[in-house]
């Protein structure tokens, strides 16, 4: 499986599910079933890489405004919730963590920003397929510390500073 392939599968089952991303890990699983194991762990290879990519402190920033604080488990709900958004909002926001008030058309902290059931689709459809829990997928461990300089992601003065698009739309009134 090709990064283009991975991504039509994220852009579709999303779109499917409405955005909602307890349907969208359901809508995912259903789809990789119908692949091949080898092909269900390339689509985790291509999950997991992007999710350990996205293990920085200015993204980390970002889930806070938008979440109203992200503790260790939040960010990594967030990270999978934001694979889950697509390519573009996924790279734009690796990019660029402030350009997600722009990336995003909405963001509802009670429906969105949480991709928990999303980061174990394909280990789920791989058990389903195989009837045994998926090997070592061959990556490196994700970093012990995440990448960039560190700052207080429980800020607020901090948070506004590093991102006013996101805190003029989405901090707290």
């Amino acid at each position: 499986m090709d990064e283009t392939e991975f991504w039509e599968i994220v852009d579709s089952t999303r779109a499917a599910a409405g955005g909602d991303p307890e349907d969208h890990a359901d809508l995912l699983v259903e789809r990789l079933v119908r692949l091949d194991p080898d092909s269900v762990l390339d689509f985790a290879r291509h999950f997991e890489a992007r999710y350990n990519r996205a293990y920085r402190w200015d993204l980390w920033g970002a889930a806070a405004v938008l979440l109203g604080g992200a503790s260790d488990d939040a960010f990594d709900y967030f990270r999978c919730w934001l694979i889950a958004q697509g390519r573009e909002v996924f790279e734009g926001a690796v990019h660029d963590p402030d350009a997600l008030a722009e990336l995003l058309e909405d963001f509802d902290e009670e429906a969105d920003g949480d991709g928990e059931d999303l980061g174990y689709a394909a280990d789920e459809a791989y058990e389903q397929l195989t009837g045994v829990v998926a090997p070592d997928l061959g990556l490196p461990p994700q970093a012990a510390e995440p990448a960039g300089t560190p700052f207080g992601v429980d800020d607020d003065t901090a948070l506004a500073e590093r991102f006013p698009a996101l805190w003029e739309r989405f901090g707290p009134v």
